[in-house]
C-alpha cells in the first residue's frame, strides 16, 4: 500500500510542475466574475453535475470559503466560538 498524503490545508502550498504551467499557459481565460471563463464554467457545470446541483460558486481561496460560511451561518454582532490553533482563527488574527 502507498502512504499517500493530501494537502488540504491551505491553497498556497502547490509548486507547478512543468507539465502544469505548460497546461496553465494554453487554458482559454475570460473574466470570471461576469462569467466568461470558459474554464470556471466547465468547473462549475461539472461540479453541478457530480453533486446534483443547479448551481455553484467559484471560490478561489479557503480564506474565502471560510468568510463567506460565517457570514451565511451567522448574524452580524453573533459570536462564532472557535479553537484556539483554528486555521481561520490564525490567519485573521495574525500576531
Amino acid at each position: 500500500m502507498h502512504n499517500i498524503q493530501y494537502d488540504l490545508f491551505s491553497d498556497t502550498n502547490v509548486n507547478p510542475y512543468y507539465a502544469m504551467r505548460q497546461m496553465m499557459s494554453r487554458a482559454k481565460v475570460g473574466n470570471e466574475a461576469a462569467g466568461e471563463d470558459p474554464t470556471v464554467n466547465l468547473l462549475l457545470a461539472r461540479v453541478c453535475e457530480l453533486l446534483g446541483k443547479p448551481a455553484a460558486v467559484f471560490m478561489p481561496t479557503g480564506t474565502m470559503c471560510s468568510g463567506v460560511a460565517y457570514r451565511a451561518l451567522c448574524q452580524p454582532g453573533e459570536r462564532i466560538i472557535i479553537e484556539k490553533t483554528a486555521h481561520p482563527l490564525k490567519i485573521w488574527h495574525r500576531g
